[in-house]
């Protein structure tokens, strides 16, 4: 009962979140039970400890982007060489996101894409990117995540049931207690202009604007189900699916705030869907080498499962009617894992570990040059390469072997291998039903069966490539480009 009551002092400066509504009454709740206020309490006092939330702003600088061309990308200023101080231009859009796994950083670069394309100065703005001690307690935050993916897909079993539990908790509590940090985020924000638009692959970079008095926020909602935390109150929240949107909409986030867009992608992918279902459905009938690919997500877990994948399409390799691309990431802990695999094969294999290298590698693929061995492994030690790598190969993949993530909706056919968390089985069904995907194949034997068949005819891969090609008429990977649309409508208004 004490803890508990310190609910009303931990939520007294929060300011309403859509428009005059608090929290409490966003989420439908106004009077939350005691074991609820002793929740938010003690996760709260779990995330941010003895830190004290400061309303200075941390001074930003900005420097364009090594890897991505005309993208500025922020830092606090005086901590990178060569940068200089944030100066954004009018018309400029801010994408919002922190480093936590690949998928948030993947869906905010697919969101540049689309605004550098649109002609916009465009900020890259990664709250892990900003040296203090706000990004610390995320950093802190994200390790004990990360651990968690890893514990549960290794140890599986009842280890794997209570994490899944865990992620697909989101009720009105997370949200709660993950807008009670963003109060301790501030910092990282407040140097921004509240009247530039921000798109934000992370809810608490949403949060925070919000909490911030920031009026034009677009929240870019993850994974296919619909919990509480993936919401920002007071943003535009658009999302990729409509199981997502009817749900939402039931669980209270205002109809005029939700959004229908579809799935986050790369401009370069989207534009090119046509011409690479195209040479995917010739390829299949010509009976040419399958090329699978097959990445690693940012939490580096999966190991035991993709490595005795890659075992178990040995005959298939050494027959010469599979060709992979395994991309370790920056993770050495799967380079070698992946590396043992490939001794269970017997054959040589070439290693990439530059992007320079992967665009040369996909020129090559592209041209229809002969490899000089069946196998490729891509492993880094920079974090951009890692996250880039994957969507590049997208392009000369003829098939995407992955966890649901969020390269669940990506334009490419797909094996949707085991989950790590309950929630991302949600993504599957989805990938499913727009016949781009399978449902989740939990065990290894699931996805040979599968490889099985594309290997007996074309007609599984020309099939997913003519769904594709179809859904790409109907705009539903174009969730990117309506988001930046909205960007620009919102930027016109003062």
């Amino acid at each position: 009962m004490y803890i508990a009551s310190g609910y009303t002092s931990l939520i007294k400066n929060n300011k309403p979140v859509s428009g005059d509504k608090s929290l409490d009454a966003y989420v439908r709740d106004l009077y939350p039970s005691i074991l609820s206020r002793l929740q938010v309490c003690v996760l709260h006092r779990m995330n941010v400890g003895s830190h004290v939330p400061s309303s200075t702003p941390l001074p930003l600088a900005e420097k364009v982007s090594e890897f991505v061309p005309n993208l500025r990308v922020t830092s606090k200023l005086n901590t990178q060489p060569g940068s200089t101080a944030m100066k954004a231009p009018n018309g400029a859009i801010v994408v919002g996101t922190i480093r936590m796994g690949f998928g948030h950083h993947r869906i905010a670069y697919a969101a540049t894409s689309w605004a550098l394309g649109a002609g916009k100065p465009t900020y890259f703005h990664d709250l892990l990117n900003i040296d203090s001690p706000e990004a610390t307690l995320i950093k802190d935050m994200d390790k004990l995540y990360s651990k968690g993916s890893r514990m549960a897909t290794e140890l599986g079993g009842a280890v794997e049931k209570l994490w899944g539990s865990f992620t697909k908790g989101g009720n009105e509590n997370s949200l709660r207690v993950f807008y009670q940090m963003a109060q301790h985020l501030q910092p990282l924000l407040l140097s921004l202009d509240k009247n530039t638009p921000i798109i934000t692959t992370h809810c608490f970079v949403g949060l925070i604007a919000v909490s911030l008095g920031f009026t034009k926020v677009i929240n870019l909602v993850i994974d296919n189900l619909a919990q509480w935390f993936i919401v920002v109150p007071g943003a535009y929240n658009l999302v990729q699916g409509p199981s997502n949107y009817h749900n939402l909409m039931r669980m209270g986030v205002p109809a005029d705030r939700l959004i229908l867009a579809g799935g986050w992608i790369p401009k370069h992918l989207v534009d090119a869907i046509e011409s690479d279902c195209n040479g995917r459905i010739e390829r299949a009938k010509s009976r040419k080498p399958l090329r699978l690919l097959i990445p690693v997500g940012g939490a580096g877990a999966q190991k035991t499962f993709v490595t005795n994948f890659v075992a178990g399409l040995k005959h298939h390799v050494l027959a010469g009617k599979v060709e992979l691309m395994l991309n370790a990431g920056d993770h050495e802990h799967m380079r070698l894992a992946f590396t043992e695999a490939i001794k269970v094969i017997g054959v040589s294999y070439d290693v990439v570990d530059s992007i320079e290298g992967v665009h040369k590698f996909c020129e090559a693929a592209r041209a229809g040059k002969p490899k000089p061995n069946s196998i490729t492994l891509f492993a880094f030690k920079d974090y951009f390469p890692a996250v880039a790598t994957t969507d590049l190969l997208c392009r000369v993949a003829d098939a995407l072997c992955c966890k649901p993530s969020e390269l669940a909706f990506y334009p490419v056919p797909k094996l949707m291998i085991r989950r790590v968390g309950d929630h991302e089985a949600y993504s599957a069904l989805r990938a499913s039903e727009l016949g781009d995907g399978t449902l989740e194949l939990r065990e290894v034997e699931d996805a040979m069966a599968y490889i099985n068949l594309m290997d007996d005819s074309p007609d599984l891969l020309t099939q997913m490539n003519e769904c594709i090609k179809t859904n790409n008429k109907a705009g539903l990977y174009s969730g990117c480009k309506k988001a930046v649309e909205l960007a620009i409508e919102l930027g016109k208004q003062h």
